[in-house]
């Protein structure tokens, strides 16, 4: 059993994300959805939670209703990627009807901030040499989708 479940609070519309989210990811699936029942406060028979996996990770949406609760940059969530084609993939998805940011960041439809980071981004960063550092990171600064060729050759001061 996963310890630690994110749960994301949205006001109504937390079935549609979930199926949305589960469409995106790979081996991914909705495990779950309870409703509300007669105490409410939403209607009876409304969507209250769903449980679904993102690649094995399991979350939690909760309709909690209008509270004026939003996402922001403050959470996000990482995504892993084993080559740029991954890095392609999740960003085209994203960027369909969300919004790019700076430095492989970038927020979905419903506002969650995602980001999309190739493997070997993290080793590129703590390179023990400062100046290839240094280099990388002027370059990812630059960057909206990370590219770890792109990362790799700014490194090597190519």
């Amino acid at each position: 059993m996963q310890r630690i479940v994110p749960n994301l609070w949205f006001d109504d519309n937390g079935l549609e994300a979930a199926e949305y989210y589960t469409s995106v990811f790979p081996q991914s699936k909705i495990l779950q959805v309870t409703r509300y029942g007669e105490a409410g406060p939403l209607p009876a028979g409304t969507v209250l939670t769903i449980e679904f996996e993102l690649r094995g990770e399991r979350f939690t949406i909760i309709n909690g209703g209008p509270q004026g609760f939003q996402f922001s940059e403050a959470v996000s969530f990482l995504i892993n990627c084993a080559d740029q084609d991954e890095v392609d993939y999740f960003w085209s998805e994203f960027e369909k009807e969300g919004e790019p940011g700076p430095c492989g960041w970038i927020e979905d439809k419903f506002g969650l901030s995602w980001q999309v980071c190739p493997i070997g981004f993290e080793e590129i960063m703590n390179d023990p040499d400062p100046a290839r550092r240094d280099r990388a990171m002027t370059a990812m600064f630059s960057m909206g989708k990370l590219d770890l060729a792109a990362l790799q050759r700014a490194a090597d001061g190519a």
